[in-house]
């Protein structure tokens, strides 16, 4: 069917008061039936003032809203009663999010990147003074990196640079001697060892 805006905003009002019926008058389906067919017999050459606001439908145009009432709302009744006068747990659903803030264009933080501007222009029109506490603090942390590197500096230092070379000499010969004398002395033992295992053997050998 092709109706016109008024016989549009015509159909959508009967619809709403058939949607209202259900929902705030609890009419059961036989109820909205029977005030469909009051209302829609009204329509026609002969319409009372009752009806006066759906006149602009003709009979066949009547015929064919019922139809599709009777397919879409009707046929459906139940469904909508269900939506309509059944309660339903609402679930809430909600994510937590953690947003985080840039910090404030404030020394020593940069300015956001977006913001950003030269080193030149910052530091010449924009960078604030130092503040006599900010200098004693920038000083004390450069003395104390200086003393770090001082302190590590001593700490690489060659081990041997404080002996000469004659005390490296004895030092290595002292040690070469101890370690010299401990072999002979260990050599000796075991000969000796030896030697009397030897003799034992030659005076059984004699006594055989």
């Amino acid at each position: 069917m092709n109706f016109s805006i008024e016989q549009y905003s015509k159909f959508m009002t009967l619809l709403d008061m058939l949607l209202h019926n259900l929902q705030t008058l609890h009419m059961s389906l036989e109820d909205s039936i029977k005030w469909l067919g009051e209302v829609m017999a009204e329509i026609g050459p002969n319409h009372s003032q009752k009806s006066e606001d759906f006149h602009v439908f003709e009979v066949k145009e009547a015929n064919a809203i019922i139809d599709y009432l009777k397919i879409s709302l009707f046929q459906h009744y139940r469904l909508y009663e269900f939506l309509f006068y059944s309660t339903r747990e609402e679930i809430v659903i909600g994510t937590e999010q953690t947003i985080e803030v840039v910090k404030p264009a404030d020394y020593p933080f940069p300015a956001p990147l977006e913001e950003g501007i030269s080193l030149d222009t910052y530091s010449t029109f924009i960078e604030p003074l130092p503040t006599p506490d900010m200098e004693q603090k920038v000083l004390d942390q450069e003395q104390g990196t200086q003393e770090a590197l001082l302190e590590s500096e001593m700490r690489e230092e060659d081990p041997l640079g404080g002996f000469t070379i004659d005390d490296v000499k004895s030092a290595l010969e002292r040690v070469t001697d101890e370690v010299l004398i401990s072999m002979q002395k260990e050599i000796s033992e075991k000969l000796q060892v030896q030697e009397e295992a030897f003799n034992a053997r030659i005076e059984k050998l004699k006594k055989a």
